[in-house]
């Protein structure tokens, strides 16, 4: 693929081969950093699983302690008193059937969906639109709940959801390149230690294979996954 001159700039600023310690790799990739917008830093974790057997795929949630530096649209999907707390949690949509209606025409300003377990038999109709996109409100996310409260204020306070893909790799944003390296180096950490809590007692070998450290224009800076991983172990 060719890139271009800012790119091919930005990587003559690394050592391509080298793997560095996660304070190493967070300072080269904000050096690194070209592009005229504030860019999301991607954390890529590429796990010795496989992802086509059931008891070997790794989900889960974890809130990052300085959040993604994104602005998270909530919509809970509830009825009768739960729509009031939803709303003094700070939802920025709240309601059932107006909404259901709505996305069934196309509508998804919406970065997470919060549903109530008493209407997940209306919701689980719109499976086949929010299931691709991500924004199907799952009991395993924490976003099937009658915690309506609670799981607003983690999804707006940087809780996010991590879920190994067809390749066996994990991809998680985990803040924006104007962080400073302390608050992305404590969420890649966070992000890091909850993945090995993760690990499926049917995954053997090495549990994780690579890490990387993007932003979203730039090139990736490679980590020594065995170092960092013993680190948090200790």
């Amino acid at each position: 693929m060719k890139r271009g001159k800012s790119y091919n700039a930005a990587l003559e600023k690394l050592d391509v081969e080298k793997l560095h310690t996660l304070p190493e790799a967070v300072d080269t990739l904000k050096e690194a950093t070209y592009a005229k917008f504030d860019e999301s830093v991607e954390f890529v974790v590429r796990l010795n699983v496989d992802p086509k057997k059931a008891d070997q795929q790794v989900r889960g949630t974890v809130v990052l302690p300085h959040g993604t530096g994104k602005t998270v649209r909530i919509l809970v999907l509830t009825r009768g008193e739960k729509e009031k707390e939803a709303e003094e949690a700070g939802a920025d949509y709240v309601g059932s059937e107006e909404y259901f209606g709505k996305i069934k025409e196309g509508w998804a300003e919406f970065d997470v969906a919060i549903a109530t377990p008493d209407i997940m038999s209306e919701v689980g109709k719109l499976g086949k639109i929010l299931g691709p996109r991500g924004l199907m409100p799952n009991p395993k996310s924490g976003t099937v709940t009658f915690e309506v409260a609670k799981a607003v204020k983690e999804a707006k306070a940087g809780k996010v959801e991590f879920r190994v893909d067809k390749s066996g790799n994990v991809h998680v944003a985990i803040g924006k390149i104007s962080f400073p390296p302390e608050q992305l180096l404590e969420n890649a950490k966070t992000l890091l230690g909850e993945l090995l809590r993760a690990k499926p007692t049917a995954a053997k070998g090495q549990y994780i294979k690579s890490m990387t450290l993007s932003s979203t224009m730039g090139p990736g800076v490679k980590i020594d996954h065995a170092v960092e991983a013993a680190a948090l172990k200790m």
